[in-house]
């Protein structure tokens, strides 16, 4: 059978669906193997989502993480089912490989090397609900559950999240059945969305004084906006310490080499030395054996 290179977390995709807003998620990678790990992501809709990073490089036993924004979509899909899938792609890759020598041919089939490959399908969350309202004797009043859940946001909070209420009626003037409708209204047309008047005369909910409502709505996309961009930002640093991280790793090993290096040519000098010295300690005894040698044979003639 074979291995398992990377642990997923989660392994849905799980994105809080409103129209015409962004949604993000986050998915953990865990390196299981004892080797350098390389990693690509791919959707069946890439100009649907933006994956950031969609390649890297996990250390072993380390973990990696990436972000997942699904762009704004004008209309919601039926039953809030989504047919969107991502594939994570993984492979051994050798010792100090950085981000930067990925290449699409390290995940290629073909190539003989053993890619793993696990399948992640997109999961749609409906947002949370506006209050229920309920008739009783011929009027429109809050659901007692939603009610009392409504008591403890604002306990929890100090905003009370609720629609216009009679108010709207001391300002406009016309069939009753509109008059439901303004109350109806979500929360979010309170967010300075001009809905403008229609042909009775009736004006948007943003004419109506909520503004409690009107600043905490407000202050939603730019703590989106923030909280992406820390995302962003994290991601970046954790990638350059990952790759100064390798380097240090190559610098270690290529220090390491050049300390062997040395020390064998330590080695060959001391062994050249010893040589030299052992030549000269034994040329005396030469040349006395030469000068023997000579007198012998002067006697000899």
């Amino acid at each position: 059978m074979a291995q398992e290179l990377l642990e997923i977390q989660p392994l849905e995709l799980k994105f809080t669906f409103e129209v015409k807003k962004q949604s993000s998620c986050s998915i953990q990678l865990g390196n299981k193997s004892d080797q350098y790990v390389a990693f690509k992501v791919k959707t069946t809709s890439p100009k649907k989502y933006c994956v950031r990073p969609n390649v890297g490089i996990i250390k072993p036993k380390a973990t990696y993480d990436f972000a997942v924004t699904m762009q704004a979509q004008r209309v919601a899909p039926p039953d809030f089912l989504c047919k969107d899938k991502f594939l994570i792609q993984s492979t051994v890759v050798p010792f100090g490989t950085t981000d930067e020598d990925i290449t699409s041919d390290m995940f290629a089939k073909d190539s003989g090397k053993y890619i793993d490959e696990k399948k992640l399908r997109v999961v749609l969350i409906s947002p949370p609900q506006s209050p229920i309202l309920l008739p009783r004797n011929g009027e429109l009043k809050q659901d007692p559950l939603q009610e009392t859940s409504m008591l403890k946001d604002v306990a929890l909070t100090g905003v009370e999240n609720i629609p216009p209420g009679n108010n709207v009626a001391d300002d406009v003037e016309g069939p009753e059945t509109a008059k439901v409708t303004d109350e109806l209204r979500p929360t979010k047309d309170v967010q300075g969305l001009e809905m403008g008047k229609d042909n009775n005369g009736w004006r948007s909910a943003e004419d109506v004084p909520s503004r409690p409502v009107k600043v905490v709505e407000e202050l939603k996309p730019e703590k989106d906006i923030l909280e992406l961009k820390l995302a962003k930002d994290f991601e970046q640093l954790k990638s350059k310490l990952n790759l100064a991280d390798s380097r240090l790793r190559e610098a270690e090993h290529t220090i390491k080499k050049l300390t062997e290096e040395s020390s064998f040519a330590t080695r060959e000098k001391d062994m050249l030395k010893h040589e030299l010295v052992s030549v000269l300690l034994l040329l005396p005894l030469f040349v006395l054996l030469l000068l023997l040698l000579l007198l012998l044979f002067r006697n000899t003639f």
